[in-house]
């Protein structure tokens, strides 16, 4: 997957836990929890939510890197890749 489609797929993951949030704009550098409700049960149904749209294991130390939207499909981008050799 290419970033839009990263992108895309996050989205994807946030609305599927807060189904609202598709009407909003999402600043891609700033924390999920610092732009809407977004508790530590959101958290993990998002996390969740990535796990079973990419197949990657998402590790809790890792957590932090999916708190934005751009730090989300970084993280993403470079599991996958990492994945692929």
């Amino acid at each position: 997957m290419n970033n839009q489609e990263l992108t895309e797929l996050v989205k994807r993951s946030l609305f599927d836990v807060a189904p609202d949030l598709a009407s909003e704009i999402i600043d891609p550098n700033t924390r999920f929890n610092d732009q809407f409700e977004f508790d530590s049960m959101d958290f993990l149904n998002f996390v969740t939510s990535l796990h079973r749209a990419t197949g990657l294991e998402l590790p809790e130390k890792d957590y932090p890197r999916l708190t934005t939207l751009e730090s989300a499909v970084s993280y993403l981008a470079e599991k996958q890749k990492a994945r692929s050799t």
